[in-house]
């Protein structure tokens, strides 16, 4: 037995999208770019797609292009914006996805942008009267990047917020909407972002592919070059049955959105419960119980004689989880997420994430193993 509790990381592929996918990748072979039958027949389903996208964010097809994953559309956002746009200054905090803060150190350290990190409230959320006082300086064109849904704790965004104030002082907006696409509504034509970033795989589609949007507002060029797909903003053939779907996988999610987030924002509160029940002592990093992603639940164990082990004993168990963000789960260096919130290094912090094909028979089998784990170690008495 084996339960996937790592949801953040990658989800399963849905079975409606692994089908329509099927029949293009058997049937629909033509390239897009070519003039001929096949390649229109193949033009139009990428397009199709586009406008699916497009509709489901209220913003016009147009605006939308295919990428590789969220990893290329967060960079193709941060380094189009200085390189074209002008931006002298970036804001940005120290807990988002290495995609970001990775790319924006860089713009830094190349002397290509100033960067100001806004401070945090204790639990982790983005101090908004921090990024006021910083967007109030007057020190060039600034881009604003925030994700919307911290992929490590789960924390959400106030995106209307950060947005009023972006359009308040002239800065840019940038949001990386890869954990909470498909989990929450978006309507772009009121809550005015710049550049958001998405990746298929984090909503049962597939993997190697997203979407950036770029509002008609802005006019950037392309960040890979070598050809005249996408409307000349990324050269490349395009991953068409990964893009067909992408936007089958996004509007299942949007069509059953209420009843998903029911189903698994339930067997979050279940855990959460379930755990401060059996084992003392627990504690969950960032703001769990309030203002946070339904998908995702970071728990803080107790020190233990298991703590350094856990994520391998869950294993051991048939549990999938992760130690921090899958990105960087290959590393021997500590969450940076959680160093930016002092958590205490001595217990053992995991992130169990759901999705809509988890149950409650399975969040009741990991309490189990991991009340197992954490049992007080019984005492010897002599004779």
């Amino acid at each position: 037995m084996r339960i996937y509790l790592d949801n953040a990381a990658t989800t399963p592929l849905d079975p409606q999208v692994a089908e329509t996918m099927l029949d293009v990748m058997q049937n629909k072979y033509g390239n897009p770019s070519s003039i001929h039958a096949h390649g229109r027949e193949v033009r139009t389903l990428v397009e199709e797609a586009r406008k699916t996208v497009a509709k489901l964010l209220n913003v016009t097809p147009s605006e939308i292009f295919f990428t590789s994953g969220g990893t290329e559309a967060d960079n193709m956002a941060i380094r189009c914006s200085v390189e074209d746009l002008g931006v002298k200054r970036i804001i940005t905090s120290p807990i988002e996805h290495h995609a970001v803060l990775h790319t924006i150190e860089e713009m830094g350290h190349k002397g290509k942008a100033i960067v100001e990190f806004v401070k945090l409230t204790a639990n982790g959320h983005i101090d908004l009267d921090s990024l006021e006082e910083l967007l109030k300086k007057e020190e060039g064109k600034t881009l604003v990047s925030l994700m919307y849904a911290n992929n490590e704790i789960g924390n959400l965004l106030d995106t209307d917020a950060v947005s009023a104030l972006c359009e308040k002082y002239g800065a840019l907006f940038h949001c990386d909407t890869v954990q909470a696409m498909g989990h929450y509504p978006l309507d772009l034509q009121k809550t005015k972002i710049d550049f958001i970033a998405c990746a298929a795989h984090k909503f049962n589609g597939p993997k190697g592919v997203g979407f950036i949007y770029i509002s008609n507002r802005n006019r950037i060029k392309p960040l890979i070059t070598g050809g005249a797909q996408e409307r000349n903003m990324r050269g490349g053939t395009e991953n068409v049955y990964g893009i067909i779907g992408l936007a089958k996988a996004l509007e299942i999610s949007c069509e059953h959105m209420e009843e998903k987030a029911a189903h698994i924002s339930g067997l979050k509160n279940y855990m959460i419960r379930r755990l401060e029940e059996e084992i003392p002592g627990i504690e969950f990093n960032g703001d769990a119980k309030g203002r946070s992603l339904y998908t995702v639940l970071n728990v803080s164990f107790p020190p233990s004689k298991v703590s350094d082990m856990m994520l391998f004993k869950l294993d051991i168990e048939g549990i999938s989880a992760s130690g921090g963000s899958a990105c960087s789960s290959g590393s021997d260096v500590g969450s940076h997420v959680l160093g930016a919130l002092g958590v205490d290094s001595k217990r053992a912090n995991v992130r169990f994430s759901f999705g809509k094909f988890n149950t409650k028979e399975e969040i009741d089998y990991v309490i189990s193993k991991l009340k197992e784990m954490h049992q007080p170690a019984e005492t010897s008495t002599l004779n």
